[in-house]
C-alpha cells in the first residue's frame, strides 16, 4: 500500500510539474479562425502613460496579433486574448471605433483615414501615420478581417467586436453607436432606383462649417477627371474634405445607383425627383450660388434675373421633364405654358385651381339695379417671359388674387354703370367684345396674353326678384317674336315645298324628255346611216340599172323594129275593124231611128243581163194593193216605173208645143215594144196579188 501510495505521488508530481512547465514555458494553441491578442504584464521599458497600446515594447496591449499555430508565450510575462475573426457578410458595411490614437481636432467629429493602416489590420501603421481616436471615417466593406480588438471595436449589423475592459462606459457608448447606425440603416449601402424616381439629399457631419451667408454647401470635387479631390459622390470623406468641402447640407444630390457611405460621416434623405409636365415650364429660384448679372434691364423695376447656377430667379426655365434638383437649395415654381381660365364664379373654378378665391363680380347698372355678373377669363403665359411674372409676382395664384380679381372686378363695375339692365342683357356680346380687346393692354402690362372674355347672364340675389321680373318680360317677348318668325318660315316652308314638288315632277319629266332626246339622236343617228346605207344602195342600183340599160338598149333596138312593124300592122287592122263597127253602129243607129234609141238599146242589154247575173225577180212574188182596182193590181211595179223614168228623164224626146198626145202615144209604143223585147228574154213568174188587208196577217 504505501507503495501504490509513493507511486501515485510521484505521477501526480509529475503531471503538476509538466502543468507548471507548460505554464511556465507558456505554450499557446490558437486555431486558424481566430487570433490572440498579446497583453504584456512587464517589461524593462516601463508602462503605457495615456496610451492602450504599445508601440515600443512597454508593458500593455501589443499591436501585433497571434494568428492560427502554436506559440510560445510564458505568462510569467504575456496574457493571450483568444477572439474570433471578424466577418462582415455580403452587401454590408462595418464601422470602426478606434480606442488609442492622436485625438480629434475641434472641427473633426469622424478620425481621419489612415491608408498605411491595411483597413485597420495594422496597428502599429496605423498609429504611427497619425490615427485617430474615436470613430473613423473609412469603412469596412464585407470580408473576413483580423482585427486587433484590444485598438479597434468593430460594429457591424448582428455583433459589435471589441475586447472588453470592463469599463461601463465605453460599453454604453458603443451599444450607443451602434443604435444610431441603426436607425440611419448604416450597416447597407444606399440603392437609389430608377423606378423610384428619388434623388438623394447629403448632409455631412464632419468637416469644417459652413459661412454664415450660405445656407447649404456648394458642391466640390465632383469633376471624375481630377483624382485628387474626386470623392466620388461622398464614399471617400478625406478627398471630399480635401477638395474643400463643408459640413452641412449638401448641394450636389445623388442619383440612381448604389453608394457605399459612412453614416457617421453623411446621412442621405432621399425625395422625389422634380416633375415638370408637358404644358408647364419651371421657373428656378435659387438660394444659393455667385451673384448673377441682372438680364432684365434698366426699364424693369420689379427684380433680376440670373444665369443658372446664380443666386436668385434664373432667366431661362426648365422645360418638361425629369429633374435631380436639390429642393433645399431653391424651388421650382410650375408655370402652365397651357390657357388657363380663371372663373369669377362661386364654388367653381378651372383646373389649375388659381381661381379658388374668385367669386361673381356684384355690379350697380345704370337704372340702379345690383346683378352679380359671372366671368370666365381665359389666359396665356408665354413661356419665355414665366421668370418674369414669378419675379414680380411670386406665383401664379397670387397674381390672380392680389392683381387679376380686383383689377377685372374694377373694369366690369365701370362697365355696369354705363348700362342699364336691359343694356347689359341684350349687348352681351359687344360687350364681351369690347372688354377682350381694351383689356389686352392691361394683362400684357404685366407679361401676360388674354386670349377672351367671357361674360354669363346677370342674376339677382335670393332676396331680389326684380331682375328676375325683368329677365321673364324679355323672355316672353322674345317669345312672342320667335312666334312671328316661325310663323314666318313656315310659310316659306309651304313655299319651298311647293317649289320642290313642281321641282320633283319637272325632274320626273326630265327624264322622259331626256330619254326622247336620247331616241331622237339615236333615230337621227339611225337615219343617217340609213340615208347612208341608201346612197350606197342607190349608187349600185344605179350602177346595175345603168349596165342593164345598156345591155336592154342593145337587145330592144332589135325588137323595137320588130314590135314596131307588129304595131302598126295591128293599129292597121284596128283601124279597119273600127271603121267597119262604125259603119255598122251607125246604120243601127239609123235603123232604130237615131242615136237615142241606140242607147236605149245599150242600157237595155245591160240592165237585162244584171238581172240575169244576179238573179232579181223582174215581177214581185207578192204585190199589195192599195185597193186601187184592176189597174192597181196590173202589172205596174218597179221596172215599169223604171222604164218610164228612162223613156221621160234620159230619152227626153222632142215634141212640139200641142204634141202631148203624140208624145204620150210614142212613149207608149216604145214601152210596148220593150216589154216585147224584155218578155221574149226573161219570163217572169205572176205575181201573187193581194189587197192589203189579205197581205196584213191582223185587221191592224
Amino acid at each position: 500500500m504505501h507503495f501504490d501510495y509513493v507511486t501515485l505521488a510521484i505521477v501526480v508530481g509529475a503531471l503538476v510539474g509538466l502543468i507548471i512547465l507548460w505554464k511556465i514555458i507558456g505554450i499557446r494553441v490558437i486555431p486558424n479562425n481566430k487570433i490572440g491578442i498579446v497583453e504584456k504584464w512587464w517589461s524593462a521599458k516601463g508602462s503605457l502613460d495615456e496610451q492602450i497600446i504599445a508601440l515600443n515594447g512597454e508593458a500593455g496591449f501589443q499591436p501585433g496579433l497571434l494568428r492560427g499555430g502554436i506559440h510560445f508565450l510564458t505568462p510569467l510575462k504575456y496574457k493571450v486574448h483568444i477572439c474570433p475573426l471578424v466577418t462582415i457578410p455580403q452587401g454590408q458595411i462595418a464601422y470602426v471605433f478606434a480606442r488609442d490614437g492622436q485625438p480629434l481636432e475641434p472641427t473633426q467629429t469622424l478620425g481621419r483615414i489612415i491608408p498605411e493602416g491595411n483597413n485597420f489590420q495594422d496597428v502599429a501603421a496605423f498609429l504611427k501615420n497619425g490615427g485617430q481616436k474615436g470613430p473613423q471615417r473609412g469603412i469596412v466593406r464585407e470580408g473576413t478581417y483580423a482585427f486587433n480588438l484590444a485598438q479597434f471595436i468593430v460594429i457591424t449589423e448582428d455583433k459589435i467586436h471589441y475586447l472588453p475592459m470592463g469599463t461601463f462606459a465605453e460599453d454604453a457608448t458603443f451599444n450607443k453607436m451602434a443604435e444610431v447606425l441603426r436607425e440611419r440603416d448604416g450597416f447597407r449601402p444606399i440603392v437609389i432606383k430608377g423606378a423610384d424616381d428619388k434623388v438623394g439629399i447629403v448632409t455631412v457631419h464632419d468637416g469644417p462649417s459652413l459661412n454664415k451667408d450660405d445656407i447649404i454647401a456648394p458642391t466640390v470635387g465632383d469633376n471624375s477627371t481630377d483624382k485628387e479631390v474626386y470623392h466620388n459622390n461622398f464614399q471617400d470623406p478625406e478627398k471630399f474634405l480635401k477638395a474643400g468641402g463643408f459640413r452641412g447640407r449638401q448641394h450636389q444630390v445623388l442619383v440612381e445607383g448604389t453608394y457605399f457611405i459612412n453614416r457617421l460621416f453623411a446621412t442621405v434623405e432621399l425625395i422625389d425627383k422634380t416633375i415638370i409636365e408637358v404644358g408647364y415650364v419651371g421657373v428656378v429660384v435659387s438660394y444659393i450660388g455667385p451673384k448673377g448679372i441682372d438680364s432684365t434691364g434698366d426699364e424693369y423695376k420689379h427684380g433680376e434675373l440670373v444665369e443658372a447656377g446664380c443666386k436668385g430667379v434664373w432667366a431661362d426655365p426648365l422645360m418638361p421633364g425629369k429633374y435631380a434638383f436639390n429642393t433645399y437649395a431653391g424651388k421650382i415654381v410650375r408655370v402652365p405654358t397651357t390657357n388657363i381660365i380663371l372663373k369669377w364664379i362661386s364654388n367653381q373654378f378651372g383646373s389649375h385651381k388659381f381661381d379658388e378665391n374668385l367669386k361673381e363680380v356684384s355690379l350697380i347698372t345704370k337704372d340702379a339695379f345690383e346683378p352679380s355678373l359671372p366671368l370666365s377669363v381665359v389666359m396665356h403665359i408665354d413661356y419665355r417671359k414665366a421668370p418674369l411674372v414669378i419675379q414680380r409676382f411670386g406665383d401664379i395664384k397670387m397674381l390672380v388674387d392680389q392683381t387679376l380679381d380686383p383689377m377685372v372686378s374694377a373694369y366690369f363695375k365701370n362697365i355696369g354703370q354705363t348700362k342699364t339692365l336691359i343694356q347689359l342683357l341684350q349687348e352681351r356680346n359687344e360687350i364681351q367684345q369690347t372688354s377682350s380687346r381694351e383689356m389686352k393692354d392691361k394683362f400684357n402690362h404685366y407679361n401676360l396674353e388674354l386670349e377672351e372674355v367671357l361674360i354669363g347672364t346677370p342674376s339677382s340675389s335670393a332676396n331680389d326678384n326684380k331682375i328676375e321680373q325683368i329677365l321673364t318680360q324679355l323672355r316672353d317677348r322674345q317669345i312672342a317674336l320667335e312666334q312671328v318668325e316661325t310663323y314666318s318660315q313656315q310659310q316659306k316652308a309651304c313655299e319651298k315645298q311647293r317649289e320642290l314638288k313642281e321641282a320633283e315632277a319637272k325632274a320626273a319629266q326630265q327624264r322622259l324628255l331626256t330619254e326622247s332626246d336620247i331616241n331622237i339622236q339615236i333615230e337621227g343617228n339611225q337615219g343617217k346611216a340609213e340615208y347612208q346605207r341608201s346612197l350606197q344602195e342607190a349608187a349600185k342600183i344605179k350602177a346595175i340599172a345603168e349596165a342593164e340599160a345598156a345591155r336592154i338598149k342593145s337587145l330592144s333596138q332589135g325588137e323595137a323594129a320588130k314590135i314596131k312593124a307588129i304595131a302598126e300592122a295591128e293599129a292597121e287592122k284596128e283601124a279597119r275593124v273600127g271603121i267597119g263597127k262604125a259603119v255598122a253602129i251607125e246604120e243601127q243607129v239609123r235603123a232604130y231611128g237615131g242615136s237615142r234609141y241606140q242607147l236605149m238599146q245599150d242600157i237595155m242589154n245591160k240592165f237585162t243581163s244584171a238581172l240575169e247575173k244576179n238573179k232579181i225577180d223582174l215581177v214581185p212574188k207578192t204585190v199589195i194593193s192599195m185597193g186601187g182596182g184592176k189597174e192597181a193590181g196590173s202589172m205596174y211595179n218597179a221596172f215599169e216605173l223604171l222604164m218610164g223614168l228612162i223613156v221621160n228623164e234620159k230619152l227626153n224626146l222632142d215634141f212640139g208645143e200641142g204634141d202631148e198626145k203624140a208624145e204620150n202615144q210614142q212613149i207608149k209604143g216604145i214601152k210596148e215594144a220593150l216589154l216585147k223585147s224584155i218578155a221574149t228574154e226573161v219570163k217572169p213568174a205572176a205575181p201573187d196579188t193581194k189587197t192589203m188587208d189579205e197581205a196584213s196577217p191582223t185587221k191592224e
